[in-house]
């Protein structure tokens, strides 16, 4: 039988040491795993956070192994380069952040006085991914460790991280009548020790309610009960295949039934393995969208980061279960789970609740030549230990990875490379890669993936939100036989900022709200778009950000990277999606001091009708679809309450003669009135011309290149790294440089703007 022990305490950590003997013997400070060392400093901003090599010892009791077993260490995460000592030895290196590997100690193990020593690199280089992204690369043994005993005969420990067990569940449902539909179901185990065979059973969530028959060498055909459906697989060089039919399947069906089966492996000898699968077909269509079992599904979902608000990305089970119940609370159905491989029992929760998940690599932002194997690497080990997840519908390429360079035939190179190894490695899952949003929709970079999706943040970094609409319009027209995703959107904001009147770069909590109702309209008249993925469910640390009141975060988030407030936008979604928990919202509870003598009321909530009641007394009762809005008059404080059925939510307003400064970002009291008319002279440039007739001329093009490049430089590594961007050059160029200055929020001042607006205009055209 098969033991295992997670190494969770009696760690030493060592910031710095030159070796591991060093190592070995510093003092260090004593932690427990899941860790990270930049828990504090990669949230705080500055882009400062530690990076570089750090180093955790312990002590390993010998597990007194007998009769030919095998020792293993288990790392489930180790970011982003580890290498393992054992009493002195080094025994292995791995290069990936956010997947498992296992080390063999068994030769190396002493009868006492073991010491395991691990070094663990988060350091800039050019071949491990990531090295540049919106992002804190945080560094550490920040998942699980184990320590795995399995006897001599045992299933395979050593193929990329995975359990030795494969199941490739084939649904077929006739006429689209999903009560007809059957499955057969492939079950691969791989073996290492010498064993002859292995004792394969597939049995149901509800054993009672599924029948199986039997196939293949030494099966009888017979139709049982999926508890009794059991064949024993002859193995030949370590491998064996078990054929189940199941004429009755139950099937995974997302949100409304994440049925489960389970697929559990014998040798022998005693050892076990066992996995969890879900019985499902989907396949996405370019101009109906996304299918499961035969019917129309829209995917409309989120996207999440692993980190939170002093742990960083070391989390505990109980910091997971809460994401995913906030996730089932929006009611969404799918998950792009950027940019990287996530946590094994994160994608469990996603199996049991049914949710679809968009998996991918951390290939992103800036394609180094010197990557090619690693990103390779990291698949290999994506695919192989996710393959029996229900949950996983795609493997994502890339993310934005010409934002910082060109499309080169490297690149494109390395693409197909990662197109074909997902399909060699799993044929039963379409690929895809999100674009990002100045890429050329004509490049051929978009031709290798099977469908492509785009992050576009029109309405937020440059441009109207009416953009958004126009880019898919556009490009639906001129490929029509192409799925195109919304992988990508979203707009700051701190929950601290209020205004009677929200506008773009303000980073209230009104605006993100504002930009989110467009997109929802947006995306609900074009049901050819296959997904849609919200950037991001919650704030997430990117200590290179220093905007909208918080440094080292990107706040896009719908929740707060502490989990303990969701913004007004968080319930929009919940009124769209979540049909099963009805519920009203009342918007503005954070905007409670307000100038206007009549105030805007905003509601969301998934019943037909809203009915406010103001201190007391009704005030309106409205009809609609998630969104209401009552004009209410107000002269003192006040009591708002909004109404629908049981549910019931209020709120307290209250009218002032000054506005709250509280409320306003950067304290500059708004950003739209810079200017009088009377502040511009006809003929000389201003702040008014487009950037690409500025920069057409020598002067002016001067001038608004020094103050672009500061903006630029607060909003992070990334922001610099993407200015060069011909692409994105070519759209800027078009769009009047007062547009752009207002979106750069705190990162210019209003007198840096009148300063330029003054020099600019003593040049004439």
């Amino acid at each position: 039988m098969r033991s295992k022990t997670e190494l969770r305490d009696g760690w030493i950590f060592v910031k710095q040491a030159k070796d591991a003997r060093e190592a070995s013997a510093a003092e260090g400070t004593p932690v427990s795993l899941p860790h990270t060392w930049n828990a504090v400093d990669g949230q705080d901003g500055g882009n400062d956070y530690y990076r570089g090599t750090c180093w955790y010892r312990r002590g390993l009791e010998n597990p007194g192994l007998s009769d030919g077993e095998r020792a293993y260490l288990e790392f489930d995460g180790a970011a982003m380069t580890a290498e393992v000592w054992l009493n002195g030895e080094r025994l292995a290196h791995h290069e990936g952040g956010y997947s498992r590997f296992r080390v063999d100690i068994t030769d190396q193990l002493r009868e006492s006085g073991n010491e395991l020593v691990v070094s663990v690199d988060n350091s800039d280089n050019d071949r491990v991914y990531p090295q540049k992204a919106d992002f804190t690369f945080y560094g550490g043994l920040y998942r699980m460790a184990r320590l795995v005993v399995v006897p001599k005969e045992h299933f395979s420990m050593d193929y990329y991280g995975s359990d030795g067990i494969r199941v490739t569940p084939e649904v077929t449902i006739p006429d689209n009548d999903r009560e007809a539909a059957s499955a057969v179901v492939t079950v691969e185990v791989w073996t290492d020790g010498g064993a002859d065979e292995a004792a394969v059973t597939v049995s149901g969530d509800r054993a009672d309610e599924a029948a199986v028959a039997v196939s293949g060498d030494g099966a009888d055909g017979k139709t049982r009960t999926a508890e009794a459906a059991v064949q024993r697989v002859p193995l030949a060089d370590g491998y064996g295949k078990a054929v189940f039919t199941l004429p009755d399947v139950h099937l995974w069906d997302g949100v409304d039934d994440p049925y489960l089966y389970t697929a559990r492996a014998e040798l022998p000898g005693g050892d076990a393995v066992e996995t969890r699968f879900g019985c499902r077909k989907f396949y996405v269509d370019p101009q109906n969208g996304f299918f499961l079992n035969g019917r129309s599904y829209p995917l409309r979902g989120v996207s999440r980061h692993q980190d939170r608000a002093g742990a960083g990305n070391a989390l505990t089970m109980e910091m997971h279960r809460e994401d995913m119940e906030i996730v089932k609370e929006i009611g969404a159905n799918t998950l792009r789970l950027a940019h990287y491989q996530q946590a094994q029992e994160f994608y469990d929760l996603c199996d049991e609740n049914g949710i679809l998940v968009w998996a991918e690599i951390p290939y992103i932002t800036l394609h180094m030549p010197n990557g090619r194997d690693n990103t390779l690497s990291q698949m290999r080990e994506l695919v192989t230990q996710n393959y029996n997840h229900a949950s996983i519908m795609c493997w994502g390429l890339s993310n934005e990875i010409t934002a910082s360079g060109s499309v080169t035939e490297d690149l494109l190179e390395n693409h197909r490379l990662l197109n074909d190894l997902c399909h060699k490695l799993d044929p039963t899952r379409f690929t895809t890669m999100a674009d990002v949003f100045m890429l050329e929709t004509d490049s051929p970079l978009l031709e290798i993936p099977d469908v492509n999706s785009y992050n576009l943040y029109f309405g937020w970094y440059l441009g109207e939100l009416e953009q958004n609409d126009a880019f898919f319009d556009e490009y639906h027209k001129k490929f029509p036989e192409r799925c195109i995703g919304f992988s990508e959107y979203g707009a700051d904001a701190n929950p601290q900022y209020q205004s009677a009147a929200p506008e773009k770069g303000d980073y209230t909590e009104g605006y993100q709200a504002l930009y989110h109702e467009h997109i929802l309209r947006m995306i609900a008249s074009r049901p050819w778009i296959w997904s849609t993925h919200v950037w991001n469910l919650f704030d997430f640390a990117a200590d290179g950000r220093d905007e909208g009141g918080k440094n080292g975060q990107n706040q896009k988030g719908l929740v707060t990277m502490d989990r303990k407030l969701k913004k007004d936008a968080f319930y929009l979604y919940k009124a769209y999606w979540n049909k099963k928990e009805p519920f009203v919202h009342l918007c503005g509870s954070r905007y409670v001091d307000r100038t206007e003598e009549v105030t805007e009321i905003r509601v969301y909530s998934n019943a037909p009708s809203v009915t406010l009641y103001v201190d007391g007394t009704e005030a309106e009762t409205q009809e609609g679809e998630f969104i209401f809005r009552f004009m209410i008059p107000i002269s003192g404080t006040h009591s708002i309450e909004a109404r629908a059925g049981e549910a019931a939510e209020c709120i307290t307003v209250r009218r002032v003669r000054e506005k709250n400064m509280d409320y306003v970002f950067g304290q500059g009291g708004g950003v739209t009135n810079w200017f009088d008319q009377d502040d511009f002279k006809p003929g000389y440039f201003s702040i008014r011309d487009t950037m690409g007739a500025l920069q057409a001329h020598p002067e002016a093009g001067a001038l608004v290149g020094r103050l672009m490049a500061a903006a630029t430089a607060a909003r992070g590594d990334v922001a610099q790294s993407v200015s060069g961007n011909q692409n994105l050059q070519r759209m800027m160029a078009g769009m009047p440089l007062e547009s752009l200055l207002k979106q750069a929020g705190e990162a210019v001042t209003e007198e840096q703007v009148r300063m330029l607006n003054a020099a600019l205009q003593q040049i004439k055209k």
